[in-house]
């Protein structure tokens, strides 16, 4: 029960470095007044329009989301030297997010993912004793919520905006049944962008029946600005002492692995292709980082915001932290991008020019007893948050 209890606004007690702006960019980030505009980004086949919201803090910071999947199509940060770039993969108009390119490969840029963010082994769960077959769209597995996951859907947007915050709040309906799962889901997804830099994500979510739950944000970043080539030498740091190891099909085997030793310990900040090409047999499965890290927090605050991750940009001094109340984090390295879809800037996303850290319940958790429950109860209300902090420091190439 204790996974569905309020979460505080964030504090930065929670670990995230405050990090001193450069000169360059401190004079480049002079304050102005916060605000969301809407934009058209386009129609529907249906003939429902699509609307992006584009928010700007004082400092200069935007963002633009939109209601066809909850998609953050770009994201604009400073660098060190007061350049300013857009730092996450996607796409300027809604038929790239829709062409058969898009489809075939169905990479997530920058979407909302549900009903359930991940995979479900065999598209398949037991529940109350009654067995819910699910969509299979990744082999023989669910993955993300299925065919037309919450990626797919339209939500209805609300914007606001104040002295020290801009935001908008979504919400979608996912009716009883809608790719197998049970229940009447209602979620609410918040976007707020902060004075302090900060991207906070919150979800909300209530159910008429007993059904998994497990939402994320699927956003792909190159902190040295999308299109720029390979994060490689991005320096992660994962707060995290264990991770999930999976089987070939990328299901978790429902061990708790201890990282020390391994590829996959970047307990202390290392780049992120310093190992990737090991000979190791999970680095094989998924062509590269595609697992479940296991944040450490402390067992009495399993709800409070900690440090899930650092990664910082070696050439442009961007830095990105990452404060979760969930309890895992995925780290997908990019593996699957082949160059087939262009980017904003009329370039082709290689394989690994991005990364994404998908704060998460676990993988697989409906058919893993022993990893932390997703099931929401009628009664209970979801509720997580996540903040995604910028900063800059000293280039260090």
């Amino acid at each position: 029960m204790s996974r569905f209890s309020g979460i505080s606004r964030l504090a930065m007690g929670v670990g995230m470095t405050c990090l001193a702006l450069s000169a360059a960019q401190a004079n480049t980030m002079q304050t102005q007044s916060p605000s969301v505009e809407k934009e058209s980004f386009g129609q529907l086949p249906d003939g429902r329009k699509v609307e992006a919201y584009h928010l700007r803090n004082g400092h200069g910071i935007d963002m633009k989301v939109t209601t066809y999947g909850g998609i953050i199509t770009s994201l604009r940060t400073p660098d060190a030297e007061g350049e300013w770039a857009d730092v996450v993969l996607g796409f300027d108009n809604l038929a790239d997010y829709r062409s058969e390119a898009y489809r075939q490969s169905n990479p997530y840029f920058g979407a909302l993912i549900g009903r359930y963010g991940n995979r479900i082994a065999e598209g398949r769960f037991t529940l109350d004793g009654t067995t819910h077959e699910l969509a299979t769209n990744d082999g023989a597995n669910h993955l993300h919520g299925g065919e037309r996951g919450f990626d797919k859907r339209l939500w209805t947007a609300a914007p606001f905006e104040n002295d020290s915050e801009v935001g908008v709040e979504l919400t979608y309906v996912s009716e009883d049944g809608e790719e197998g799962y049970p229940g009447r889901l209602e979620t609410h997804v918040t976007y707020t962008l902060t004075a302090d830099d900060e991207v906070i994500i919150d979800y909300h979510a209530t159910t008429d029946k007993a059904t998994p739950v497990n939402l994320t944000q699927h956003s792909y970043f190159n902190l040295e600005g999308e299109g720029s080539g390979s994060i490689v030498d991005h320096r992660l740091m994962l707060n995290a002492d264990a991770f999930t190891p999976v089987d070939d099909t990328l299901i978790p085997t429902g061990e708790l692995r201890d990282v020390a030793d391994t590829p996959f310990d970047f307990r202390e900040a290392t780049p992120i292709g310093a190992r990737i090409g090991a000979d190791n047999t999970q680095l094989a499965y998924g062509q590269g980082y595609d697992h479940n890290f296991v944040l450490m927090r402390d067992a009495t605050a399993e709800d409070e915001l900690v440090l899930a991750a650092r990664v910082e940009a070696p050439d442009s001094g961007r830095v990105l932290e990452i404060a979760t109340s969930e309890p895992g984090v995925q780290f997908y390295s990019g593996n699957f991008l082949d160059g087939t879809l262009i980017g904003k800037q009329g370039k082709a996303y290689e394989k690994r020019s991005g990364f994404a850290l998908e704060t998460q319940h676990f993988p697989d958790s409906p058919n893993q007893a022993a990893f932390p429950s997703t099931i929401l109860e009628p009664g209970e209300t979801y509720q997580s948050r996540t903040v995604w902090r910028f900063s800059t420091q000293t280039p260090t190439p």
